[in-house]
């Protein structure tokens, strides 16, 4: 990239508060963005209009992901939310309209879940292709957030979430969808001291979780895939964990739940985390100066590397999916891209006047099933367009803005 910083080519101006969540689809046909009212938008990358706006929390925006054909909302309210998503046909406001008319559809609310928002942590989402494969019977019997069983047929096990645990802040959950049944609970769960002579124990030393990510080990190393999840804490460090139990599918109090490697590179409290689309690889970054990187594939974290910027105060991270490049977005404003190899910087990208919040890459290598199935939908666009929006970054910042930039391919990075 020159020393000359690009402008954003587009920017989206459909929220009246700092933008808190940023999520890009698949195929890259929309935007999903969600606000620190609670507001969410959906817009048309082809259109860069509103297709769908409405107020989805009665707090700040934690995240909000497409699934499937439905959306997930997280909020501060301590409420995650899964909607049916609008259909696009409908919306017939071209270039030129504004997000603001009137008549944009508003998508139909299908199931809630009460969560934990006291982190500040937003969901972690994992289709379930591997838990149904470990079921063997229907209408296994699963713990649920109130401790009483329910029936549930295993074909209703769409996808996996993890959130923070509804009482214990510094422990965390899963639960599957649609059915929200708690699968696994407590993972993380530490043996309490007593401090004090009523009783009282002492503070977990790890504090709250901050950020999380489950995903599965499909190394050859394992017999069958292996259920793992990363978390990331208030004191700076940094478990991987992965569920040992074969025997079991769910569990209680953290039970069966091994750690794999701990490590703690920043000592203020990690403010996001983000991990390659093969799972192969960690990014961290904090109040400090420092972004963090850990190998998932290692079974120490000997191998996690401390990379040391100019730039201190980072609100958040993205990886490109090809995982050779990531973007930090800090509190000054500016988005720094770098190398996740070598930390080599690529460039700055100077827009937002306030702290960048949010950032997310457009999907650039290779065509997934989601845009496979839409592949005659998108005809009409020309393949040469199809790759210059796989190589945008969509940034959200306090500022109320969102901006689209469009990298160069970085293939020598």
């Amino acid at each position: 990239m020159s020393n000359l910083a690009p402008a954003p080519i587009h920017l989206l101006r459909s929220h009246t508060s700092s933008i808190a969540a940023l999520f890009i689809s698949r195929d890259n046909e929309r935007i999903y963005s969600g606000d620190s009212s609670g507001h969410a938008v959906i817009t048309s990358t082809q259109t860069l209009r509103a297709i769908a706006s409405w107020k989805a929390h009665e707090d700040g925006f934690l995240g909000i992901e497409e699934w499937e054909n439905a959306i997930i909302t997280h909020g501060r309210d301590n409420k995650l939310h899964v909607w049916n998503r609008p259909d696009e046909s409908s919306t017939t406001f071209g270039i030129g309209s504004s997000a603001a008319l009137p008549g944009l559809p508003t998508p139909t609310l299908r199931f809630s879940m009460d969560v934990n928002a006291l982190n500040y942590c937003r969901f972690s989402l994992l289709s379930t292709s591997f838990f149904r494969s470990t079921r063997t019977s229907e209408g296994e019997h699963l713990p649920s957030a109130s401790s009483s069983s329910k029936t549930v047929p295993s074909s209703e096990y769409g996808a996996l979430i993890a959130l923070p645990n509804l009482i214990e802040s510094s422990e965390a959950d899963i639960w599957s969808l649609p059915s929200c049944e708690r699968v696994h609970a407590g993972i993380g769960q530490r043996a309490k001291k007593t401090l004090f002579s009523d009783g009282r124990t002492g503070e977990n030393p790890t504090g709250i979780i901050m950020s999380l990510h489950l995903f599965q080990n499909t190394s050859s190393s394992t017999s069958a895939p292996e259920l793992r999840i990363l978390i990331a804490y208030e004191n700076g460090s940094v478990v991987l964990r992965r569920y040992a139990n074969v025997d079991k599918t769910t569990s209680v109090e953290g039970k069966g739940w091994e750690v794999i490697w701990e490590a703690t590179m920043h000592r203020e409290a990690i403010m996001a985390m983000q991990v390659s689309s093969n799972n192969e690889f960690a990014l961290t970054v904090s109040a400090d100066h420092i972004v963090g990187r850990y190998d998932l594939t290692a079974s120490t974290a000997d191998n996690s590397t401390i990379f040391r910027t100019k730039h201190p105060g980072n609100a958040c991270v993205a990886i490109r999916d090809d995982g050779r490049v990531c973007a930090v977005g800090g509190w000054d404003g500016k988005i720094r891209l770098y190398s996740t190899k070598s930390f080599k910087p690529l460039g700055t990208l100077n827009y937002h006047k306030e702290s960048c919040q949010a950032l997310c890459f457009a999907t650039s290598t290779g065509a997934d099933a989601d845009s496979q199935e839409r592949e005659d939908d998108d005809e009409d666009i020309p393949d040469d367009e199809k790759i210059q929006r796989g190589r945008w970054l969509v940034s959200g910042g306090k500022d109320k803005r969102i901006a689209i930039w469009k990298l160069i391919s970085f293939m020598k990075s």
